[in-house]
């Protein structure tokens, strides 16, 4: 079953309206000569520059994303943002229960599975990060470890269309470190079975799973080629446009 590629970067806290606008320029530059690819794409900058981005990617083939939501609709919530708050920026997507939330602000899945909730309930698409610590690796909990959190994050009203899987292990992220071709592999097709088992096979079939962590120019042809593969979540490589596409070019 045929399922659109989806190239997406997460800026994370990083960025400046200047800075953005280059990036943005350097990536519609490629699209209008080069062609997307038959890829999605997305961008996921901090809250501050996601109405600028939104600006300097009206009529171009780039979609934003913002990198989380509250799971309340609104109220006393200090520095935090809501999903119709995003969507009136201009938001198409959101990420969820990235292992840095997680870990930096006690997100349990639990809590990811509200906020996918809401930002579902407010036409948002959702980007539902998992992953395994390298201890997990090490001691060969990574199946289980996504399962689960598959399992008590994904939203009741989850479809093939509205949310994607983003699998990230948490030892790759950032570190220049990623797991061989086969160990990739073996983590989507697993997770693919459990979305059957969950879901039904049409939904397994049909959803997105993306792979993240260390994901780069470099390596980015033989991950994206591996069949259960469906794009990547993109870090560091996609603050720099000519890397964010190297990466669009090796689909």
């Amino acid at each position: 079953m045929s399922r659109k590629i989806l190239i997406a970067g997460n800026w994370k806290m990083n960025g400046t309206v200047a800075d953005s606008k280059e990036r943005i320029n350097g990536i519609n530059e490629f699209i209008n000569k080069n062609g997307d690819k038959g890829a999605e794409i997305l961008v996921c900058p901090p809250f501050t520059l996601i109405p600028k981005v939104v600006e300097y990617t009206n009529g171009t083939k780039i979609n934003v994303g913002a990198q989380d939501c509250h799971f309340n609709k609104s109220g006393a919530h200090t520095g935090d943002i809501s999903a119709s708050m995003l969507v009136d920026a201009g938001c198409k997507y959101v990420i969820l229960g990235h292992s840095e939330r997680r870990a930096n602000h006690n997100e349990t899945d639990e809590i990811v599975q509200s906020k996918s909730n809401i930002a579902l309930e407010n036409n948002l698409k959702v980007v539902l990060c998992i992953g395994e610590t390298l201890e997990q690796r090490k001691s060969n909990k990574t199946i289980a470890v996504v399962e689960a959190q598959i399992k008590s994050s994904l939203s009741s009203l989850a479809t093939a269309e509205n949310t994607v899987i983003a699998y990230e292990p948490i030892w790759a992220i950032g570190t220049g470190l990623t797991p061989t071709l086969e160990e990739i592999k073996e983590v989507h097709v697993a997770i693919r079975k459990f979305l059957s088992s969950l879901k039904g096979e049409e939904f397994a079939q049909k959803t997105r799973i993306l792979y993240g962590g260390s994901l780069n120019p470099s390596n980015a042809k033989e991950i994206l080629a591996i069949a259960d593969v469906d794009g990547g979540l993109i870090g560091g490589a996609s603050l720099k446009a000519e890397d964010f596409c190297k990466i669009i070019d090796a689909i």
